[in-house]
């Protein structure tokens, strides 16, 4: 079966507000199964809007894991600090 992921990028634009999204997501995105293969590191615009300047990957078993975690009561309790403090495009993607 293949995997489904969250493909997400960002620009902070409240740093102390991301923080109380930042402190809680990783911990709950875990317990609902997901994995961070790319978060936020040293990365480079090679095309494209590079406004958007900080990059998540997060795995999941399947693409329904990844829908149903971002879904989630447990995540949903806490995506209102990113919407408040970040422009973000995220994505549900099936891949290998």
């Amino acid at each position: 079966m293949p995997k489904g992921y969250w493909i997400v990028h960002l620009k902070v634009t409240d740093p102390d507000t991301y923080r109380r999204y930042a402190d809680v997501a990783p911990a709950i995105v875990t317990q609902l199964g997901g994995t961070y293969t790319v978060d936020a590191g040293r990365s480079e615009i090679a095309e494209g809007d590079a406004s958007l300047d900080r990059h998540v990957v997060v795995e999941f078993p399947s693409f329904e894991a990844a829908r149903s975690a971002f879904h989630s009561d447990a995540y949903q309790s806490v995506v209102h600090h990113r919407h408040e403090s970040a422009d973000c495009f995220f994505t549900f993607a099936e891949g290998a």
